[in-house]
């Protein structure tokens, strides 16, 4: 606990002297007890004063980014959650740059031979500089030999002990978390031990590079009959937690426009395909790359998209996907009522809400759209203005939606760029009308139907013993022993309960930490 409550106040000082507390200030007014204690932390240092002539948005980035990985991390999870801290910071928070100095070529390649072993290292021919740094990883070249052929590969290695650091900073954090939780009712809404507890479960799946190499090869299969779209190839005996090897990619830059008319690459069927790939990914395979910007996107001589960094990336389950579908489709034919009888079928909108009054709100949301010409429509900015309007009508925000329509608008934006006359909607609708027609084929419906059926059946000889079970959980809620209304996040209760057993020592140990403090600085 003592580490937890050191760290925590390493981290405040961080946070007073980096200049962010300075700006976020700025953009909501801490408690006046929050910024006493920041500012009693601070003493004995020079806080850095940023550029006024930046947003404090940029101001926020920048000392974000001087923080290093965990408040870098914090900064990209939080610009996915405009439902938690608004949508302007969470545009800014977007510029937010994930650079940092590269570790020694040395330390990687001890890195490498003690996770895949002498036997696999040996056959590594010869291994580059770092050509790319980030905050928690960094990307190699290097020359395999595979079934006695030289292969070309990319080697992205995790940084030396950065798991320990992060985590170290994060259960600092929560207890931050915890104490605002707890002295300011009005932060409560802010769901601070749930950001961090989030934040810790994705990034700690970021540090593992198994799971970027599933779903890379995820991907792959989803998409190797799409002509045009090209995964690069996963070497599993050459990927570990620490370290991913995949095929080097052959390409350019999507963002090299000139570069791209030099090797002859028609740019607007480029455009085209870009948005249909993304597409056909939500609604046919409801598993989707979520970080499309141009950084991520080559394209190689024949025309082909390659994308790389597969460490952020969404899923959708089949009733989204039918939902999703079906609205951008409903607007597409500027069938209001239509939108809104989905919404009211998947249960998003509360039933006592008036299908009229919906599809009313709809409409004002569509029509503007229609209004504008070709090169101004965005099916990502349609979905931004859908959820404002629902959220009036008390629809749950659902987070993989929020990702969806962040993604598509990069995604739409890159395109613009490759061709600004791109038509979002006459290039989305055979995608569209091809899903819908296979989700209501007389097959669709058969398969369901087995499935469905197939379930029953298996649960028939549980029966009994589920109707034992319900009766007991019937008799415990009579009882007030049981209450169907707390949350079934069971990782977030342990957090929290880890954190609630501090909650006696809090007081002791942040006056020995104070006097700590006052001897140090």
């Amino acid at each position: 606990m003592l580490k937890r409550v050191l760290k925590l106040f390493t981290i405040a000082r961080k946070l007073s002297t980096s200049g962010a507390i300075e700006t976020i200030n700025e953009i909501h007014s801490l408690p006046a007890s929050l910024n006493i204690f920041f500012n009693f932390i601070s003493l004995g240092s020079t806080p850095k004063h940023q550029d006024k002539n930046k947003t404090s948005g940029e101001k926020l980035c920048t000392a974000l980014q001087g923080m290093g990985t965990t408040f870098i991390k914090l900064g990209q999870f939080l610009a996915t959650r405009p439902d938690i801290i608004g949508e302007e910071l969470a545009k800014n928070l977007e510029k937010l740059q994930d650079k940092v100095p590269a570790f020694d070529l040395f330390e990687a390649k001890k890195i490498i031979k003690r996770e895949i072993g002498e036997n696999y290292y040996k056959d590594i021919i010869d291994i580059g500089e770092p050509i790319a740094a980030a905050s928690i990883a960094q990307v190699h070249i290097a020359k395999i030999k595979i079934d006695d052929k030289e292969k070309q590969v990319a080697i992205k290695i995790l940084r030396p002990n950065i798991e320990e650091l992060f985590n170290e900073e994060l259960d600092a954090l929560m207890l931050f978390a915890y104490i605002v939780e707890n002295t300011f009712t009005k932060a409560r809404r802010l769901k601070l031990i749930e950001v961090v507890h989030l934040l810790r479960e994705i990034t700690n799946i970021e540090m593992d590079l198994r799971f970027e190499a599933a779903a890379a090869n995820e991907l792959y299969e989803n998409t190797k009959n799409d002509y045009g779209f090209n995964v690069p190839k996963i070497y599993w005996n050459y990927t570990t937690k620490k370290i991913l090897t995949l095929d080097k990619v052959d390409g350019v830059s999507i963002r090299e426009h000139q570069k791209l008319n030099e090797l002859g690459v028609d740019l607007k069927k480029l455009a085209e395909n870009l948005i249909q790939f993304f597409l056909r990914q939500a609604v046919r395979d409801g598993f989707f790359h979520g970080d499309m910007h141009q950084g991520n996107l080559f394209v190689d001589k024949e025309g082909n998209i390659i994308p790389v960094d597969f460490g952020i990336m969404g899923r959708l389950d089949k009733n989204n996907r039918k939902f999703l579908a079906e609205i951008l489709y409903g607007f597409i034919q500027r069938d209001y009522i239509k939108v809104a009888e989905v919404h009211f079928q998947a249960g998003l909108v509360p039933k006592e809400t008036s299908k009229e009054e919906f599809a009313q709100a709809l409409r004002s949301v569509g029509e503007p759209i229609f209004g504008q010409s070709i090169k101004d429509i965005s099916g990502g900015n349609l979905l931004a203005q859908l959820f404002e309007i629902t959220e009036k009508f008390n629809m749950a925000t659902q987070p993989p939606l929020l990702l969806l329509q962040k993604t598509m608008v990069v995604v739409e934006g890159v395109a613009r760029k490759l061709y600004p006359e791109t038509n979002i909607w006459e290039v989305s609708r055979p995608v569209l009308e091809d899903w819908l027609k296979n989700l209501k084929s007389p097959k669709s419906t058969i398969d369901t139907a087995l499935n469905t059926s197939t379930e029953i059946l298996k649960r028939i000889p549980d029966l009994p013993d589920l109707m034992d079970r319900a009766d007991y959980a019937l008799k415990l809620m009579s009882e007030g022993k049981l209450n169907l209304a707390t949350g079934t996040n069971k990782n977030l209760e342990i957090e929290q309960m880890k954190i609630k057993n501090f909650r006696n020592n809090i007081v002791i140990s942040f006056f020995g930490i104070v006097i700590v403090v006052l001897l140090v600085f």
